[in-house]
């Protein structure tokens, strides 16, 4: 019954009126999008099945509305198949679960007679939302943050890992204004060959020395006052910064080729290194929780 949604409205005197009705329902629909997608993207709880429903319907009612207007379409559409299907199709991409929208609102009609229509609407819709958005609303968010749990052991285990599992923090620390004569008293009671080098006030990271680029200078006592730090410092391959998921971390060593990697702040403040002994360490304790009879 279109002809009676404009009343007790202000456009209830425009209710025999073809494009108010048309334009009334297409607005109804795209102001009800934005306000399900402002409540939920707000952290309140308005709900998804109820709002995909309505849209749903709404939408295939217009479809159907609009061209049966036309002359030229010699076939009449039913408008009310057309809602269900619009409910069919709009619950299966929202929800990325075809099955449940085609059966869902064949047991709201009471019988199965428009099963092959829904089906393919169904289909359509959630083949057509995968281009664009690979996961559903409900795991939309959890695959942004990295912590989407899969069927991938691998991609599994790496989610339950954390940056804070792996960190690594007793390496010793120095400064670009240290001379060599002073490195190699770090050196000397140091149980790392790696030496971050760092701001005295900050803490920020400027590079690294390792033991192998100092080795054939850290024997000669001549040296010690003509050489600072950061003369002899270098950059490492990469950083890893402290809110990067451990999926990103491991394509970093896998195209750096390295096996320590420096910890920073997004500020760039010097934390700690991760090397992949740790990592595989630890993923195999995961993997022996996830998988405890493997």
């Amino acid at each position: 019954q279109y002809s009676s949604v404009t009343d007790n409205s202000i456009f209830a005197s425009f209710g025999s009126n073809y494009w108010v009705i048309f334009a009334f329902l297409l607005c109804t629909m795209l102001v009800k999008v934005f306000a399900s997608v402002a409540t939920n993207s707000g952290g309140g709880c308005g709900g998804l099945f109820a709002p995909s429903l309505f849209v749903g319907g709404l939408c295939g009612f217009v479809f159907a509305y609009a061209l049966n207007f036309f002359p030229f379409i010699e076939v009449y559409l039913p408008q009310k198949n057309f809602v269900l299907m619009g409910m069919a199709g709009v619950m299966a991409g929202v929800m990325h679960a075809p099955l449940t929208g085609t059966f869902l609102i064949a047991e709201l009609t009471g019988g199965y007679n428009l099963l092959l229509p829904l089906m393919l609407v169904a289909i359509c819709s959630y083949g057509t939302i995968r281009i664009f958005m690979p996961h559903s609303i409900y795991s939309l968010r959890l695959a942004q943050q990295g912590k989407l749990m899969t069927h991938s052991k691998d991609q599994a285990v790496l989610t339950v890992m954390s940056i804070d599992n792996v960190i690594e923090t007793d390496f010793d620390k120095v400064y670009p204004d240290m001379t060599l004569g002073e490195l190699v008293q770090v050196v000397g009671r140091a149980k790392r060959n790696l030496f971050p080098v760092v701001e005295r006030e900050t803490d920020k990271l400027l590079g690294v020395v390792s033991l192998d680029d100092i080795r054939n200078i850290m024997f000669r006592p001549e040296l010690y006052d003509r050489y600072k730090v950061d003369r002899i410092m270098v950059s490492p391959p990469a950083r890893i910064q402290s809110d990067m998921h451990m999926d990103h971390i491991m394509h970093l060593f896998d195209e750096t080729k390295a096996w320590n990697l420096p910890v920073v702040t997004p500020e760039g403040q010097y934390l700690g290194y991760v090397s992949k002994s740790k990592i595989f360490n630890t993923y195999r304790e995961v993997l022996n929780v996830l998988s405890p009879d493997e």
